[in-house]
């Protein structure tokens, strides 16, 4: 029996290819299938670990992806090289006379390792996280992936976007639930001279507080901005959770403004230009 499990052991340890310092056996090959499939057991035993730390509340959804993410990496790099040193590949060697090539390349890939340099810097810093609704240049989106050189937005109008990571670091980005999940929002609106100043401001703090998107507290304020050139102007500031949904509540709140107003005929003026012309003599 023993001679049985020497042989089988001889047999696997059998190289099947071996070039120089690469050997590649049944044994080797075996090795590396399952230490591919024991860092895919760990990974989803992490994320089912990391979900059940979400459901109970402890960490930020984010944070949970962040984690995820870093340790993942870290666990495949590790992978890589004892599945390297397990096929006879000397990995130091294997850096060290890569190392001229590496720093020529990198000459050329210079953007694509500043976006990994941020990923690693918004992994850890968490300025923005899974979930953060947030707004690059013109484009207002809520983030689904972060991945280690991009990330991934949807817009409002539900277009996937790819995003560099050194934008998120570079550019200015307004993250608009970093620390709260509600936003102060503005809507302006201006009323003919001569109405009725209290009406007004009663109608606009009515309308607000109807309105199912608009939340309790902070309460919704209106603020008399200014003499305007042809009207009366007026802000309601108002807070809301659906930060992603922001246009479609303003316009909610522009029809029941407009509805309430022609009821109490209030009017909202256009602006008017008076044009003098002179006759030649």
């Amino acid at each position: 029996m023993k001679e049985i499990f020497q042989t089988i052991l001889e047999f696997l340890a059998t190289p099947l290819v071996q070039y120089g310092d690469l050997t590649i056996s049944i044994f080797s090959i075996l090795k590396v299938v399952i230490l591919i499939l024991l860092l895919q057991l760990v990974l989803i035993i992490l994320k089912k670990f990391l979900r059940f730390q979400i459901k109970s509340r402890e960490l930020h959804h984010g944070d949970i992806m962040a984690i995820y993410q870093i340790v993942k990496y870290i666990l495949v790099v590790v992978v890589v090289v004892m599945i390297l040193a397990n096929l006879g590949i000397n990995t130091t060697l294997l850096w060290t006379s890569s190392a001229a090539l590496m720093v020529g390349v990198g000459m050329g890939l210079q953007n694509i390792f500043k976006d990994v340099l941020s990923g690693i810097m918004i992994l850890f810093g968490k300025v923005v996280r899974v979930g953060d609704i947030v707004e690059v240049g013109d484009i207002l989106g809520r983030v689904i992936e972060i991945h280690l050189r991009t990330s991934k937005m949807v817009t409002r109008d539900d277009i996937d976007m790819v995003v560099p990571n050194s934008k998120f670091v570079e550019d200015n980005v307004i993250n608009w639930t970093l620390d709260n999940s509600h936003v102060r929002l503005m809507l302006k609106v201006g009323v003919a001279y001569g109405s009725d100043i209290e009406l007004v401001r009663d109608i606009l703090l009515n309308v607000a507080k109807r309105n199912k998107e608009v939340i309790d507290k902070p309460e919704p304020k209106v603020r008399f901005s200014d003499f305007g050139d042809s009207s009366l102007d007026f802000q309601l500031l108002f807070w809301t959770n659906e930060v992603f949904r922001q246009e479609f509540v303003k316009s909610d709140l522009r029809f029941e403004v407009d509805k309430e107003f022609r009821k109490a005929n209030i009017t909202i003026p256009f602006p008017q230009r008076t044009v003098w012309h002179q006759r030649e003599s």
